[in-house]
This record gives structure tokens, C-alpha cells and sequence, in this order.
């Protein structure tokens, strides 16, 4: 008789924000596979016995590919084990979890979705950038920097984006910002129009960077930005220096004490 399997999503770096549902899974769970990017507080919340299981990917180098992640998920439950997938932000929001629920449903293995708070919008949160403002912007596009690289070309249209207006949200994208921004330039975004960078959100690490979309690789690489990072662009960054900036404050707070 198989066990089952939990996805869950850890949310952006802050182990306040795991839902509730999330971390009483990771409490009952026999094994947990989790991300680079999972809060450590989060696992000292593991059953003594709970066996964890690094599974987590590096831009340039991976533990384990996602096929044998895959295979490892579905062996433990074939055990009859619970076996708990921790995933950094939300399972399903660029996280590859529906490739993983689906090797559950291939294997006939029961599963659950948790979902998490998405790094997508709880990182400009953490950063003071709101996403959407009634005088400045109503929407709001999430978009993958970083692509599977067999792909023979890229879904992201581009050009649309540079016409829809609103606020852009790009993950994974610190290694292409300077390709993303060329193409969004050429297809008729104003070259001044705010941007900012956001490494290690929503953790005591977070560092933004501010400028506009032509000029902010540069100062990302004078800062030596590095991944994880978030991507905002919109008139909305300019709300960060009206005030906004509460983590920023909090962290220079307790810095100095």
C-alpha cells in the first residue's frame, strides 16, 4: 500500500510566512525532500526521525536532475511512507511541482497540493514595492527570466509585455536582465522607466537595488548582485522611496542593537 505525498510551498525566505497546513505536514512527515531556498527553521520542526533530504538546484549545478527527483518522491511513497516535497515560495508558480504531482498520478500515487506564498509578490511586499496601486498600476505580469534551455524558442513574448503597461515581476532572471531589457527597450518600453533588484528577499540578507530598466544591470553588477534575486519593473518602484521601505527599517533597527 503506498503512502502519500504532500507539496508544499515554504513561501519566499521567511519561515514566519509557511502556512500553517504546511508546517503540520513537515511536523508528521517520514521524509522530506527540500529546496536550496527552504527556510533551515522550517526543518528543525521535523520529527527527530524524519529522514531530509537535500534535493535542492543551483543555477549551475544540481544535486539531482528533476528526473530522479521524480523517482525519488515516488519510491519513498511506494514505501508507504509520507513523504512531504518542500518547495521554496509556491509548488505550482515556476517551482516544477506540477511535474512532480504528475509522476504521482502516473505511478498512482495520492497527493496533495499546499500551496505557498508566492516570492513572486511576497518579495516586492518585503522590498516596499506594491505590486498594483490605484493611481499607478492595476496589473500585474509574472515572468520566467530563465527558461529550459531545449526549448527551441522562447515563450515570452516580449514585445507584448513592453506594450501591456502595469508592473512586470521577472524571477530567475539576474544571468538575462541585460537581454530582457534590451528586448523590452526595442519593443517600446521607456528606457527610464523605474526598475529595482531584489536579492535574498524576505530574509535578513535582502539587499534592492533601484534604477531604471536601461541602468539597472549595470548597478546590479556594481553591487554584485547574485541569485536569488527578483525583478520588478513599473512605475510602482517608485513607491519604495515614499516611505515603503519597512523591512529595510526593521533590519537597520536590529542591526544596531
Amino acid at each position: 500500500m503506498s503512502g502519500k505525498v504532500y507539496l508544499i510551498g515554504a513561501g519566499p525566505g521567511d519561515p514566519d510566512l509557511m502556512t500553517v497546513k504546511g508546517l503540520r505536514l513537515v511536523q508528521q512527515a517520514d521524509v522530506i525532500l527540500y529546496d536550496r531556498l527552504v527556510p533551515f527553521e522550517v526543518l528543525e520542526d521535523a520529527r527527530p526521525d524524519a529522514e531530509l533530504i537535500n534535493v535542492g538546484k543551483q543555477p549551475t549545478k544540481h544535486r539531482f536532475d528533476q528526473t530522479e527527483i521524480n523517482r525519488m518522491i515516488v519510491d519513498y511513497a511506494l514505501r508507504g511512507w509520507m513523504v512531504v516535497r518542500l518547495k521554496g515560495g509556491d509548488p505550482f508558480v515556476f517551482g516544477r511541482g506540477g511535474e512532480e504531482a504528475l509522476a504521482c498520478h502516473e505511478a498512482g500515487i495520492p497527493f496533495e497540493i499546499v500551496p505557498g506564498v508566492s516570492s513572486a509578490f511576497a518579495v516586492p511586499g518585503y522590498a516596499g514595492i506594491p505590486l498594483t496601486h490605484r493611481h499607478v498600476s492595476s496589473t500585474f505580469t509574472v515572468v520566467a527570466g530563465y527558461e529550459d534551455p531545449t526549448k527551441p524558442e522562447s515563450s515570452v513574448n516580449y514585445a507584448a509585455l513592453a506594450q501591456t503597461g502595469g508592473t512586470l515581476v521577472i524571477l530567475m532572471g539576474v544571468k538575462q536582465l541585460p537581454q530582457i531589457s534590451a528586448q523590452l527597450i526595442a519593443n517600446g518600453l521607456d528606457a527610464d522607466t523605474p526598475a529595482a533588484i531584489i536579492e535574498w528577499g524576505a530574509t535578513p540578507q535582502q539587499r534592492v537595488v533601484e534604477g531604471t530598466i536601461s541602468t539597472l544591470y549595470e548597478q546590479a553588477l556594481a553591487e554584485n548582485i547574485q541569485p536569488p534575486s527578483t525583478i520588478v519593473i513599473g512605475d510602482v518602484v517608485a513607491l519604495r522611496q515614499q516611505g515603503l521601505r519597512w523591512f529595510d527599517l526593521i533590519a537597520s533597527v536590529q542591526k544596531t542593537r
